[in-house]
């Protein structure tokens, strides 16, 4: 089961994984570009299931994840990658739209997690994974939103792996740097590392299938964002400062 599939990296997943032979629950809002992916898959072979509903609706989402469990069977691993971003300089900070990227980004993978947890403890097995960031780490400039959002999932995932892990159930947090998709699209500042998201996906895929607790990516942006978070603070400010990726 894969949220945010109509785009971007959950699409890339969805494609990606049904050429491995898996059985599909796509879970997004846009029920047409849901279809066209259902139909995509279909034509090479492929099983997926479109599954419209809204992440940020817990009983929407837990309606997806029943029928699916009806019409395809058990939900072996849920990749939360439900997202959305917001770029704005703090003095223009809106609460409301920090609120709607918290509660999509966070709320809607609790909600996911929630969906199909009990039948994963039942059945003593499954696997959840978490499509975080690297703006996890630390604060970035005008991404005060978004950097939260991501460092709660992670938290959050964390905790999870440490009471589900003695029963059976694998986490996997995965912290991308900037990848190809509507989210970076259309930004003038230069992103280190850029990546084009058949090659994210592989990647990702990988973590996945050694069922890495975490897993940080492309390794020469994560090494300079670990090394941040041992920085002094008037030294991460002072380079953070002149490198704002979110023009």
């Amino acid at each position: 089961m894969i949220t945010g599939a109509s785009s971007g990296i959950g699409r890339g997943l969805a494609r990606a994984l049904s050429l491995k032979g898996a059985k599909l629950g796509l879970v997004a809002r846009r029920a047409d570009l849901l279809q066209e992916i259902v139909e995509q898959i279909a034509l090479s072979g492929g099983k997926a299931l479109s599954l419209p509903a809204d992440v940020c609706d817990s009983d929407s989402i837990r309606a997806a994840a029943d029928r699916l469990r009806t019409e395809v069977g058990p939900i072996d691993v849920l990749i939360a990658n439900a997202g959305i971003g917001a770029t704005n300089d703090a003095a223009e900070l809106r609460a409301g739209e920090v609120a709607g990227v918290i509660n999509v980004n966070v709320i809607g993978a609790a909600n996911s997690v929630a969906a199909v947890l009990p039948e994963m403890v039942a059945r003593g097995q499954g696997h959840l994974v978490a499509i975080s960031s690297l703006a996890a780490y630390r604060g970035l400039p005008k991404s005060a939103a978004y950097c939260a959002s991501k460092a709660a999932l992670s938290a959050f995932f964390e905790s999870l792996r440490l009471d589900l892990q003695p029963r059976g159930i694998d986490v996997t947090i995965i912290h991308p740097g900037f990848i190809k998709t509507p989210l970076t699209a259309g930004r003038r500042a230069q992103m280190p590392f850029l990546m084009e998201v058949d090659t994210a996906v592989d990647k990702i895929l990988g973590a996945i299938e050694r069922r890495r607790k975490s897993y940080a990516f492309p390794w020469q942006l994560a090494t300079f964002v670990r090394a941040g978070m041992i920085m002094p603070n008037f030294m991460y400010d002072w380079i953070s400062r002149r490198n704002s990726f979110r023009e």
